[in-house]
């Protein structure tokens, strides 16, 4: 994220100082592709800072943000920010110099440090935290091309859930079908082969026309006994997603059906 962020900021004409890391070599990495400085001293950052940006995993937040509490002539005042999905900007309050703290988290996969910068002006972007600069924020990252939405802290940790469920998991879900093809007498590349379009066009599809139009299958069909002869042969974990997401969509199915009748 940080070398994601970096890029994009400079990309957008930001003022971007450059990075710390307590391995100078990641932020000389980082430095290097934004073309911008690499700080031995975390208090050389901060001093060349008005804002700074945690790009770390979510268990070291806390530690970092104590870090930066024993600096109180270089933070007192600045805007800080942490990149967590899960974690609110309830984690800045404990500190005891006045910071204006956020949580801002792009809706966004970076799974490629060099190169999911490219892209990464399509995403959402979500921002909580002190009232004070929020709009400034908001403003910052409309103007790079992002859409914005403001959430409360208290709703954090199901916002990121969902966020689980239409990425990570999806990959589980897909993992699922592959090892049931193989049980089919597929190898896993067969079957992965076999997935790609199906996965690609559906997920296409629900992109352009949407959740209603997208769904096909025996759901889509009222087919209760396909879906019936399905639950026989699946068993364990597979049982158990095909039950719960087939209810989800006899859900939403009905409820789409429901409105149309109104």
């Amino acid at each position: 994220m940080g070398f994601t962020l970096g890029k994009h900021f400079v990309d957008g004409g930001l003022e971007v100082a450059g990075y710390y890391s307590r391995h100078y070599t990641s932020a000389q990495e980082a430095a290097a592709f934004t073309e911008t400085l690499a700080y031995e001293k975390l208090e050389d950052l901060l001093e060349a800072c008005d804002t700074i940006f945690l790009t770390v995993p979510d268990g070291q937040i806390e530690s970092v943000i104590r870090t930066l509490d024993t600096y109180p002539d270089l933070v007192t005042d600045k805007i800080l920010c942490h990149t967590s999905g899960a974690c609110s900007s309830h984690l800045f309050s404990g500190m005891s110099n006045h910071v204006y703290g956020y949580s801002i988290h792009p809706i966004y996969a970076t799974s490629d440090k060099y190169g999911s910068y490219k892209e990464f002006h399509t995403c959402y972007i979500t921002i909580e935290g002190d009232k004070t600069y929020e709009e400034k924020l908001v403003r910052m990252f409309e103007a790079l091309g992002h859409s914005v939405k403001v959430i409360a802290p208290d709703v954090k940790v199901l916002y990121h859930a969902s966020c689980v469920m239409a990425s990570n998991l999806v990959i589980g879900l897909y993992r699922l079908a592959v090892e049931n093809l193989s049980a089919c007498g597929m190898s896993r590349a067969e079957a992965e082969e076999a997935l790609r379009p199906l996965f690609q066009n559906n997920a296409e599809n629900l992109l352009s026309a949407g959740m209603q139009k997208a769904l096909t299958g025996p759901v889509a069909r009222g087919d209760t006994a396909t879906i019936e002869e399905h639950r026989k042969v699946l068993s364990g974990i597979s049982k158990e997603a095909y039950d719960a997401l087939t209810a989800s969509l006899i859900e939403m199915r009905d409820s789409y059906q429901k409105e149309e009748s109104r």
